[in-house]
C-alpha cells in the first residue's frame, strides 16, 4: 500500500482524466483514497456549471506506474492493465456502471453538480453514504 505522502505527489489516471489525492476515508472497515477533479459541465452550453467529480478507490488498489508517471488501479499483486487509448467523455454521458482498468466500477449521483466513483463489488458498502457528509 502506498503511504500518503506518494498519494500527495502524483495524479491518478481515471477514466482517461487525471485526478489529484484529497484525503483518506474509512467506509465500512476498508481505507478509501479520494481522488478530485473539477471540470466545466459541458462546453456546449452557454454557461456551463462546473461539476465535482470523486473517485473513492480501495487503498490497496493504487499503484505507482512508473512508465506513465502516474498513479493507476489495479488489485493488490495483479500486474497494472494494459492503457487504453482514446479521449475522455463528459461525466454526466457517461454510464452508470462501467469498467475501468480491468475493474467494475458504479458512477452515482452525489449532490448538486457532483459524481462519485466507486468499485460495484462494494455497492453494500456504499449504499448507505451521504455523499454530503463525505
Amino acid at each position: 500500500m502506498l503511504p500518503e505522502s506518494d498519494l500527495e505527489m502524483n495524479l491518478l489516471e481515471f477514466r482517461r482524466k487525471s485526478f489529484q489525492f484529497e484525503r483518506v476515508v474509512t467506509i465500512g472497515s476498508a481505507e478509501y483514497a479520494v481522488f478530485t477533479r473539477t471540470e466545466t459541465e459541458t462546453e456546449s452550453q452557454l454557461r456551463p456549471k462546473l461539476v465535482r467529480l470523486r473517485v473513492y478507490a480501495p487503498r490497496e488498489w493504487i499503484a505507482y506506474d512508473p512508465e506513465l508517471d502516474l498513479l493507476r488501479l489495479a488489485r493488490q499483486g495483479a500486474p497494472l492493465p494494459a492503457r487504453v487509448p482514446g479521449e475522455a467523455q463528459e461525466s454526466a454521458s457517461e454510464p452508470t456502471q462501467f469498467a475501468e482498468q480491468g475493474l467494475d466500477w458504479t458512477r452515482v449521483n452525489a449532490g448538486d453538480h457532483a459524481f462519485a466513483y466507486f468499485p460495484t463489488e462494494r455497492t453494500a458498502q456504499f449504499s448507505s453514504v451521504r455523499w454530503d457528509a463525505l
